[in-house]
């Protein structure tokens, strides 16, 4: 009786590890559009509901990427994202009154994804479009990776264990899904890789694929060809990860 309740206790002691493996979220939503002149600002990212430091910080960051995407004062110091989203209708209506046939009004919609989470990471996706009058607006994608045990933000070269090791990897792996001859220029299928030489875009991030290497558009290509990603699975690119990837 005694090994058996032994057993139980192990087992539950086990499931409940792994329900704490992951954080809980809630979606942040925020929806202005008052009139059909005015600004459309729509906005849902992951909010974490756990009262400690990784919460703080992945708040903190994805206020601080909203923000960015949305003033349009540099003279005016923005701090939250209500004073973002304010700054972004300002703009518009500054733009009206020097152009009085800018009707159409601006538009922001940003979304917010986990890619990715195990013990050690915690990746988000943001998808964000932006319309500022034009043509068209512009589409843009940012990976978020932390470190869950740290409680911190990573940067990119804090994924890899030596990033130039991982970038000449994932050159030949670049290469093959575009098709470029191995000893040709990494231009020469028509991309805009400047200086004519590969490099690792801003955007890296965790998926349950593997990680996922971002261009966006105007990046290294022109903006009729889209955002350009390459997805390296996780058995392939373990020997270069700085911390260990449950996969």
């Amino acid at each position: 009786m005694k090994s058996s309740m032994t057993y139980v206790l192990l087992f539950l002691l086990l499931i409940g590890c792994k329900k704490t493996e992951k954080l809980t979220f809630e979606p942040l939503m925020v929806n202005e559009n008052e009139c059909a002149e005015c600004t459309k600002v729509s906005i849902v990212v992951p909010k974490p509901l756990d009262r400690t430091r990784l919460a703080n910080t992945i708040n903190a960051t994805l206020e601080e990427e909203i923000i960015a995407l949305l003033s349009f004062d540099d003279e005016v110091e923005v701090t939250s994202m209500d004073e973002a989203i304010q700054s972004f209708s300002q703009g518009y209506q500054k733009m009206r009154d020097l152009f009085e046939d800018e009707t159409t009004p601006w538009e922001a919609k940003i979304e917010g994804t986990i890619t990715y989470e195990d013990t050690e990471h915690l990746t988000i996706e943001m998808n964000s479009y932006i319309f500022t009058g034009g043509a068209h607006g512009y589409s843009i994608n940012q990976f978020l990776n932390f470190d869950k045990q740290k409680g911190r933000e990573l940067e990119n070269w804090e994924l890899f264990k030596n990033q130039q090791d991982f970038e000449e990897f994932a050159e030949t792996k670049f290469r093959e899904q575009e098709a470029i001859p191995e000893n040709a220029s990494i231009n020469h299928t028509g991309l805009m890789f400047e200086r004519d030489s590969f490099y690792l875009p801003d955007n890296i991030g965790f998926t349950e694929q593997g990680i996922k290497l971002l261009y966006n558009p105007y990046e290294v290509a022109s903006y009729s060809d889209g955002a350009i990603s390459l997805v390296l699975p996780f058995e392939e690119v373990k020997p270069y990860l700085a911390n260990r990837i449950k996969s």
